[in-house]
Formats: structure tokens, C-alpha cells, sequence
């Protein structure tokens, strides 16, 4: 049963993720490779003020504040790129705190890691899978209902013109960039939330769990369930972190697993470009110019 239980978190804990980036890529257009430095910016803000003897009710909002202040940052110098510029810029965002969390050894403890992360706690203490699986369900659907508001409301139509035809937002007298800063903002803060779950949960980070390759793993979630699709993030963090689990089961090498696991992954995400490109439940957005 704990063995599910802990499933159950983690499907939470990136469905938060998830929904966050679909905010940025799928409803702003926004191409953001460096989700996994907000995420690792969280765990490390929590975990260290935890651990310096902060509660971690003001260790949890520290770190959705702390991490939607780097996106605000990041986005100064990014925001005005498009495309694959703002793609480069953000990896190499990612990087940066990569290397910092690696190499700020009197803070971060650098490759050794944190350990001993105290659990989170608001007036009780979830010390238990069950416990911390209730806490963790309440913040994802929390998260999902905030950015379906946000997305639902007039600003989140503002999100989807920029993403749809910038110029043409612009045209229209919005501030385009004001539009694109607020939804990274969010997004980051939303993964900084998540990073500080994570770290109160399995008590000990590193700096390897917050590379590029966690950041690709998230957008392959989002894309695999559907870009602009909060429903879709729900759906392809449940696939992602589902399919490779019964490869636990078999003796093989971590070696072999792990280099299996990177197939599977590419291979349903290139299937589903062929079948259906807007991921399993993405708008249908671009058939009708298709057809024009």
C-alpha cells in the first residue's frame, strides 16, 4: 500500500509541475526549458530555512515567493526573445542554478546533497504516506483550480492571443510583455510550491534532480497530454510516471531500466506527433488553417 501511496504523491507533485508549465508553454506560447530551476529553487528555499529553524508554513510560501521572484528575473532579460532564442535563454537559466546548487558548497552542500529535511507540517505533521498524500492532493487541486480560473477568465484570453499572434495582441493595445511576465510568474512560483513538496517529502535533494532532464521530462507530460489542456496535464503526468513502474519488477540492471524507460518515453511522444499531434486532449486549434 505505500508503494501506491508514494506513486500517488509523485503524480501530484508533477501534476503541479505540469499545470504550471502548461501555463507558460500551452496557454502563452512561451517555450521554457528551464522549469526545473524553479523547481529546484523551491526545494532548496524550503529545505534550507527549514532547516535553519523556520516554520514550514513560512518555508512553503518562501518558496513559492523566492521562485516567482527568479521568474520575474529571468524574464526581464528573456521575455522580449521568441521562439528558439527564448528557448536557449531559459536552458541556459537552468543551467546556471544547476551549477550554482552544485558549486555554493557552504549553502547548498553542493554534489552532497541536503539530507535530514524536517517533514512538512501545518498544525499537524505528515509524517505518514496517507498524511502527506492528503496535503499534496489539496495543493495540486488547489493549483488546478487557480490556473483554470486564470485561464478562463479575460486575462487567460489575453494569454491565448499572444500565444495564437503576438503582433496582433500587441495591435490590439495589449502589454504583451506585462501579459507574458505575470504568466511566468506564476508558473514559477506554482513549481516553486512544488519543489518544496518534494524536498519535505523525500527529506534529501541534490543538485540532479533538478537538470534538464527533469525539465524535459515535465514538458514531455505537457505535451503528451496536450498544449493548452490542464486535463492533458493530468493525463500525461499519470502516463509518464506510470509506464516505466512495472520495469521495477524486472531483473535487469538500473543501467538497462533506466536507458528502457528514455525509450518508451520516446517513443509514444514520437507516435503521437504522427497520430495526433495537439497531444491526447490539446485544442484542435490548428485544423482549421489546415484546411483554409
Amino acid at each position: 500500500m505505500g508503494y501506491i501511496e508514494h506513486l500517488l504523491i509523485i503524480i501530484c507533485i508533477y501534476i503541479i509541475l505540469a499545470v504550471s508549465l502548461n501555463l507558460i508553454m500551452g496557454f502563452t506560447g512561451l517555450l521554457n526549458l528551464g522549469h526545473a530551476a524553479f523547481f529546484g529553487i523551491g526545494a532548496y528555499t524550503s529545505a534550507l530555512l527549514t532547516l535553519a529553524g523556520v516554520p514550514f508554513g513560512i518555508a512553503f510560501i518562501a518558496s513559492f515567493v523566492v521562485a516567482g521572484m527568479f521568474g520575474f528575473l529571468i524574464g526581464l532579460p528573456c521575455l522580449r526573445l521568441r521562439g528558439d532564442y527564448l528557448a536557449i535563454a531559459t536552458l541556459g537559466f537552468g543551467e546556471i542554478i544547476r551549477a550554482v546548487l552544485k558549486n555554493w558548497i557552504s549553502l547548498t552542500r553542493g554534489p552532497l546533497g541536503i539530507p535530514g529535511i524536517p517533514k512538512a507540517s501545518f498544525f499537524i505533521t505528515f509524517d505518514t504516506s496517507v498524511k502527506f498524500l492528503v496535503f499534496a492532493a489539496v495543493i495540486a487541486v488547489v493549483t488546478i483550480g487557480i490556473v483554470s480560473r486564470l485561464v478562463h477568465s479575460p486575462f487567460g484570453r489575453v494569454l491565448k492571443s499572444i500565444r495564437e499572434d503576438e503582433i496582433a495582441a500587441q495591435a490590439l493595445g495589449k502589454n504583451v510583455m506585462k501579459y507574458k511576465m505575470i504568466a511566468l510568474v506564476i508558473g514559477a512560483a506554482f513549481a516553486g510550491i512544488a519543489g518544496s513538496m518534494y524536498a519535505h517529502y523525500i527529506t534529501f535533494i541534490d543538485p540532479s534532480s533538478f537538470t534538464l532532464v527533469e525539465t524535459i521530462l515535465i514538458v514531455s507530460m505537457v505535451v503528451l497530454g496536450g498544449l493548452g489542456s490542464l486535463l492533458g496535464s493530468v493525463i500525461g503526468v499519470i502516463i509518464l510516471v506510470l509506464l516505466p513502474e512495472p520495469l521495477r519488477f524486472v531483473q535487469l540492471p538500473s543501467a538497462i531500466v533506466a536507458a528502457i524507460r528514455q525509450m518508451l518515453y520516446a517513443i509514444i511522444l514520437i507516435v503521437l506527433m504522427i497520430v495526433r499531434p495537439q497531444g491526447m486532449v490539446g485544442e484542435k486549434r490548428y485544423k482549421a488553417r489546415v484546411e483554409e
